[in-house]
């Protein structure tokens, strides 16, 4: 059984920088790319940034191109979040989920995917 495991989040000021992990335990991170998404408070949760396993391109949301980075280490089976230039908008309970698959429609995990438990950022203002 997969499971994934976040850790990293926890509160930053505005224009702050927080590095979130996702560790995937049962698959190797490479036959089952995982994805980062977020959600806040009375909204849907969304598609932040994630790497697809039939692609070597990193997808972004738009609202957070140029502030955040994903990383991938296939011997640790972890996916990283580096997250720069925080702002009170990224507050929200951050997911990773896997596999992560990327179409002209978007990015996203399947009904059938597997999801961590999330990870709580706040940025304060």
């Amino acid at each position: 059984q997969v499971q994934l495991v976040e850790s990293g989040g926890g509160l930053a000021q505005t224009g702050g920088s927080l590095r979130l992990s996702c560790t995937s335990s049962g698959r190797t991170s490479g036959s089952f790319p995982m994805g980062w998404f977020r959600q806040a408070p009375g909204k849907a949760r969304e598609f932040v940034a994630g790497m697809p396993g039939n692609s070597d391109r990193t997808y972004f949301a738009d609202s957070v191109k140029g502030r955040f980075s994903f990383s991938r280490d296939k011997v640790k089976n972890t996916d990283y979040l580096l997250m720069d230039n925080l702002k009170p908008e990224d507050t929200a309970v951050y997911y990773c989920g896997a596999p992560l698959k990327c179409s002209g429609v978007g990015c996203y995990v399947p009904f059938s995917g597997t999801w961590g438990q999330g990870t709580r950022v706040t940025v304060a203002s």
